[in-house]
């Protein structure tokens, strides 16, 4: 059995690799909204390693609890599923938006408009 303190040390560790991605992933629209599209490019894979990060530290207690360890749910690993998540879904969206920040700056160049 894997003990609270465990799953809870777990949860902690997903909070804090999702927290890195967030902040790289806030960081990297400001940097696409800046027209800094490298910069913007480079952080976002930056949160992904620490996505990985968090994943890998999930997958050891799935893989646990898949092996027959019982697993007692604690208020910090379900923090951290749910802040995983949104992070997650987070980067889709910041994906989503350095791709119109560049669509929107070509269209601006092309019709000769300056950028803030």
């Amino acid at each position: 059995m894997a003990t609270k303190e465990e799953i809870s040390m777990v949860g902690f560790a997903i909070v804090a690799y999702a927290g890195d991605a967030k902040t790289a992933l806030i960081q990297a629209l400001d940097a696409a909204r800046a027209g800094k599209f490298s910069e913007a490019e480079s952080l976002v894979k930056k949160a992904n390693e620490s996505i990985v990060d968090a994943h890998n530290e999930q997958t050891q207690l799935l893989s646990k609890e898949a092996g027959g360890t019982d697993m007692d749910v604690t208020f910090i690993m379900v923090h951290g599923q749910d802040t995983l998540m949104t992070t997650m879904m987070l980067m889709d969206q910041v994906r989503f938006f350095i791709d119109e920040y560049k669509r929107i700056r070509k269209m601006e160049e092309k019709l000769g408009i300056e950028s803030n």
